[in-house]
């Protein structure tokens, strides 16, 4: 349906004539014409919801190297997360009906992956079950870099082993850190960043192959 309706509004925005024709706008017309002609038809309302943003945000530009990965965030709370399979379902649609060679070309591949990759929550401190103040609590410190290399350490100890995020072990895990010198400290904290950051190389390489981008 989305597909049907997705250029319903360029009649109403259309300027100049043959090749010259623009219809600047005609996604916001044609949204709030699907939305009258659905709620004619008496289409659900999440339907309606759904069928309204795909038509709405069908236009989005994505050039690889060109567009930012928070240009892709934006567009993807816009459109909303569960509706952008279908939104990249539409676009492939649209480019059939033109005529073009291929359905998915390379940058719309690309696109997939990076909306993968901004949809993943980042790997983090805020993915612990404490945090800096509960830190600060235990050890009786204010604050400074040794909460930083803390949090480093555990959130090493949960990508390794995730049931141990939890609040109970977390604490006894501090004051045992609590206890280390400096420099021990600032080492264990840089093993686990380096750590972290193999991680997330390897999550990025396994969802560049799923979609064939490099």
């Amino acid at each position: 349906m989305a597909s049907l309706l997705h250029d319903i509004g360029k009649p109403k925005t259309k300027r100049g004539e043959g090749a010259d024709s623009t219809f600047y706008g005609h996604e916001i017309v044609g949204a709030k014409m699907a939305a009258q002609i659905l709620n004619r038809l008496k289409f659900s309302k999440k339907d309606i919801e759904k069928i309204v943003k795909l038509v709405r945000y069908h236009l989005f530009y994505y050039n690889v190297d060109e567009v930012s990965e928070s240009s892709v965030r934006r567009l993807v709370r816009q459109a909303g997360p569960e509706n952008m399979e279908e939104l990249l379902q539409v676009r492939m649609a649209d480019r059939i009906g033109s005529g073009v060679p291929k359905a998915e070309p390379y940058k719309l591949r690309h696109l997939k992956y990076v909306i993968e990759r901004v949809s993943h929550d980042p790997i983090s401190a805020k993915m612990l079950k404490v945090s800096g103040n509960d830190i600060m609590k235990v050890l009786d410190i204010k604050p400074g870099p040794k909460i930083g290399q803390v949090l480093d350490v555990l959130l090493g100890y949960v990508l390794s082993v995730p049931k141990k995020n939890e609040k109970e072990f977390l604490e006894k895990e501090i004051q045992k850190l609590g206890k280390l010198t400096d420099k021990e400290l600032i080492s264990l904290s840089q093993k686990a960043r380096k750590e972290r950051e193999e991680i997330e190389t390897k999550r990025d390489e396994m969802t560049k192959s799923k979609y064939w981008v490099t």
